[in-house]
């Protein structure tokens, strides 16, 4: 499995942009389904987009127009745009990796990240 690590987060104003990046080690890159997942306080950890290794993408409703899921295989690296953010959007981001695109639309992927901090406030 690979070892992620996750950076880009921070606090932005409403309506504002953040791009988050997660890197990979420890095996092929090229060869994992991504993703980024979410959870807000109080919440259960939800997908918010999905990148598999032939660059298909899924997004939740909520985000479908204001994030971008996009990967680097040469940088070992797939990144979150997140644009137009709302005080919503504000929740730790996991990024997840997994051989199975399915584990890591459901969330079971084998390789997870520490978590980023977003915080979309005025």
């Amino acid at each position: 499995q690979v070892q992620l690590v996750e950076s880009g987060g921070g606090l932005m104003q409403p309506g504002g942009s953040l791009r988050l990046s997660c890197t990979a080690s420890g095996d092929d890159f090229s060869l994992y389904n991504m993703g980024w997942w979410s959870q807000a306080p109080g919440k259960e950890r939800e997908l918010v987009a999905a990148i598999a290794v032939g660059g298909s993408t899924k997004y939740d409703d909520s985000v479908k127009g204001r994030f971008t899921i996009s990967r680097d295989n040469s940088a070992n690296t797939v990144h979150l745009q997140m644009n137009n953010l709302k005080p919503s959007d504000t929740a730790v981001y996991y990024c997840t990796g997994d051989r199975s695109l399915l584990a890591v639309v459901i969330g079971t992927g084998d390789s997870w990240g520490q978590g980023t901090q977003v915080t979309v406030s005025p």
